[in-house]
């Protein structure tokens, strides 16, 4: 089991809760319904009820009141379990992020019960097909028409696509760029909403991942949050928090592959004795638990800069780009220690890297991380 130094009994109390739910009600599942690519909206409601959907936000809007290094592990250790339910968790948790600190009393109490409660399920809508690291390239139109926005547009990549109750839309409202941006509260069933098929992808298949497509969407302007051209303030500081739950699945990712891999080591036999009794092996696994711990220690030090209130961008980038690529060469490294067996879908780690493999694209690029952690050091010089 993961040593972890949680700050309350109350987080010792609920990473006991995660880790009982992971184990008896998600991790029979995780196999089935991954090679079905079943959504499982069930899951999202039983998490729901469970309190899980809402950790990071205060009590007094519906959440959970926790810090941000007791959420991030919980989705790590939901991720250990089941890595799409795990996005899905940080998914919504992004949704969430603009209503809940930008939004008007009114708009909070009319629609945070449902988000925090775990009755809704949200999705993110930012990316576009031609605007995905590139948010001020965002083309999707919102024109305002009395006491409406008209919006019409295509959103690409969009997590929960057709199975989300809101969408936290992001569309152009003017053509200033960075400052043209604005982000709308979007219910699902609204005319002139509608979705392609999903994408076919080659990992995470109960992350159900499509084109949102607006057709003239008639949206009340009292479904803006924020001021027009306030888009890009939110978009870019909820992705700050965006890239710890990502960092953190990453890690319960890899963790899951060092699990199998060490089991497989200790009870496979070869040449009379044990696999994990041959140091070149013994040394891969040394490599892998080293590359998994200083990923949560990453992602963990920049949770707890979030907590104190002070700037973390650096450091959720590299928190992002640490994790990610450990959750990759961690996975790939356990197929390697299972053999052939590892090569199989027998095994989960054959799964669990091809899961990897996206996390280094999502929720900005590793290449668009190390963009953002070179400007960040080089400016503390100039």
């Amino acid at each position: 089991m993961v040593q972890r130094v949680l700050p309350t009994d109350e987080a010792e109390d609920l990473l006991a809760l995660v880790r009982e739910i992971a184990e008896e009600q998600l991790l029979p599942r995780v196999d089935e319904a991954e090679a079905e690519g079943r959504f499982p909206r069930e899951v999202f409601a039983m998490l729901g009820r469970s309190g899980l959907l809402s950790l990071p936000y205060p009590e007094e809007q519906g959440g959970g009141g926790q810090p941000y290094e007791v959420y991030l592990q919980v989705v790590e250790e939901i991720a250990r379990a089941w890595m799409s339910v795990a996005v899905g968790v940080s998914v919504h948790s992004l949704t969430a992020f603009p209503l809940a600190t930008y939004g008007t009393p009114e708009q909070q109490e009319r629609w945070l019960p449902g988000v925090l409660g775990g009755e809704q399920l949200g999705a993110y809508c930012l990316s576009e097909p031609q605007a995905g690291s590139d948010v001020a390239a965002i083309r999707t139109r919102a024109v305002r028409d009395g006491d409406d926005y008209v919006i019409t547009g295509t959103k690409a990549w969009i997590s929960h696509a057709s199975h989300a109750d809101y969408y936290t839309l992001f569309a152009r409202t003017s053509d200033e760029g960075s400052r043209g941006l604005s982000c709308f509260h979007l219910p699902a069933g609204t005319e002139g909403l509608s979705f392609a098929e999903p994408e076919r992808k080659m990992g995470l298949h109960c992350d159900t991942v499509g084109e949102v497509l607006l057709d003239g969407v008639r949206l009340p302007a009292d479904h803006r949050i924020g001021e027009e051209g306030q888009g890009m303030q939110l978009a870019l500081a909820a992705l700050d928090s965006g890239r710890l739950g990502i960092a953190a699945a990453a890690t319960g990712l890899a963790q899951r592959a060092l699990d199998v891999a060490s089991s497989y080591a200790t009870e496979r036999e070869q040449f009379g004795r044990p696999i994990a009794d041959n140091q070149g092996l013994a040394f891969l696994v040394a490599d892998m638990a080293a590359a998994v711990g200083a990923a949560r220690a990453t992602y963990l030090h920049a949770a707890r800069l979030r907590d104190a209130g002070r700037p973390h961008t650096q450091e959720a980038s590299v928190a992002k780009l640490v994790a990610t690529d450990a959750a990759m060469r961690v996975t790939t490294d356990a197929v390697q220690v299972l053999g052939g067996y590892g090569y199989t879908t027998d095994f989960p780690v054959e799964r669990l890297m091809r899961e990897a493999k996206v996390t280094q694209i999502f929720e900005g690029t590793n290449q668009i991380q190390r963009l953002v952690i070179s400007r960040q050091v080089l400016a503390a010089h100039r």
